[in-house]
């Protein structure tokens, strides 16, 4: 059974920094790639980062680039979200999926029907 866990959000001063964990199992590292989607309230799901374990090649959105680094760890089948210089407007609920290899190739993909494996999302505010 294929299972994501994400952990790390909390309440954070606007200008502070968080890191987000998402913990994989039930799947080998090197056959999916991990992206980072974060939903506000009342808005839809975006996708923020992604990784491949292929080639290590990242995306990130516009409005995280710069603040955020997307990693992983393949010993702990574990990718990270280092999130710094928060903001009010990054207050939403992150959640971690992946997406499995397939005949499209290697590459992460920021798009939420891509993903194959959802976990459960963890919540993350910012006060200003």
């Amino acid at each position: 059974e294929v299972q994501l866990q994400a952990s790390g959000g909390g309440l954070v001063q606007a200008g502070g920094s968080l890191t987000l964990s998402c913990v994989v199992s039930g799947l080998a590292f090197d056959d999916y790639s991990i992206g980072w989607f974060r939903q506000a309230p009342g808005k839809g799901r975006l996708g923020i980062s992604c990784m491949s374990s292929a080639d290590g090649n990242t995306y990130y959105d516009a409005s995280v680039k710069g603040r955020f680094t997307i990693s992983s760890d393949s010993a702990k089948n574990t990718a990270y979200l280092q999130m710094s210089q928060l903001k009010p407007e990054d207050t939403a609920t992150y959640y971690c999926a992946a997406h499995v290899y397939d005949r499209s190739g290697y590459g992460c993909s920021p798009y939420h029907g891509a993903q194959d494996y959802w976990g459960k999302g963890t919540l993350v505010t910012v006060s200003s």
